[in-house]
């Protein structure tokens, strides 16, 4: 087996990987389901290629990607659900219809006809779209309903955003940020108690209640959820670095330091930045 910039290649890699019997053990056992988190993390290293500008990366993690794509197809070929042919001809097949007035379909001509144009096949499609699940026996339709815009394909701050700024809109939402806040306070009971009674699956669904406040509280004051923990994150990187980079120049490990050795270290960064943000003032 030799590499190819032909996408069977990589189809053929993976039917082989895939292989019941002559395959790899690790790509054999793998199911949509454990699958799916890498997916999602492939596609976050496309982003972060892009916000850095590195086009190597950026080549390289499409790659990744597109493999997740490949793998997903094998799966559901295997499943005699669909094939990649499958999903090749079902993108195109709905770019070619979405732009009639560039495949010389119509005669759209201006912005506005473009938009009229679009939103008649989009109805089209939903249309098409409801007749398929049905014929499935899929019942529930997160796409469908005063929700339906916001796509569960967000990350879920971003979901958990986009679903309370859309219920805002008729009126179902708190009036000011304080009662967010007493609401924030009875999540966090709740965790205790669950954390108390060592109910698992009773812990994370608290915990998903207190995140979701917790975002509310954010849009209330004009945060951005999903910016705010990104800087937050951002912030720990750099503290955490800071601990480990004078853990080294100490001749110590972060392995064989204590806890309390890491939070002085931690709390020096604290001390540094805040003196660095004075200065810049």
């Amino acid at each position: 087996m030799e590499p190819s910039k032909d996408i069977s290649r990589l189809i053929e890699i993976m039917a082989a990987l895939r292989h019941p019997e002559t395959g790899c053990p690790w790509d054999i056992e793998q199911n949509f389901q454990t699958i799916k988190p890498y997916t999602i993390e492939e596609a976050y290293e496309v982003s972060d290629a892009i916000e850095r500008g590195d086009m190597d990366d950026l080549c390289d993690e499409l790659g990744d990607l597109l493999l997740q794509v490949v793998f997903h197809a094998r799966m559901a070929e295997e499943a005699g659900e669909f094939s990649f042919g499958d999903v090749v001809n079902a993108i195109t097949t709905k770019m070619i219809r979405r732009h009639p007035h560039v495949f010389a379909r119509s005669e759209a001509d201006t912005p506005d006809a473009v938009k009229i144009q679009w939103d008649e096949i989009k109805q089209a499609e939903k249309r098409e779209r409801a007749e398929r699940r049905a014929r499935r026996g899929i019942t529930e339709d997160f796409k469908g309903g005063f929700l339906g815009s916001v796509q569960r394909s967000f990350p879920a701050l971003t979901e958990a955003l986009k679903l309370q700024e859309r219920a805002a809109k008729v009126g179902f939402d708190w009036s000011a940020p304080e009662p967010i806040l007493d609401k924030i306070e009875e999540e966090i009971d709740e965790l205790r108690v669950a954390l108390r009674d060592g109910d698992r699956a009773k812990v994370s669904d608290e915990l998903g209640d207190l995140i979701f406040a917790v975002v509310n509280i954010g849009r209330h004051v004009k945060a951005d959820p999903e910016q705010a923990l990104r800087g937050t994150n951002t912030k720990f990187r750099r503290r955490f670095n800071h601990i480990e980079n004078v853990l080294e120049a100490e001749g110590e490990t972060l392995e064989a330091a204590s806890l309390e050795r890491m939070e002085e270290i931690w709390q020096a960064a604290k001390a540094i930045e805040r003196a660095v943000m004075a200065g810049a003032e």
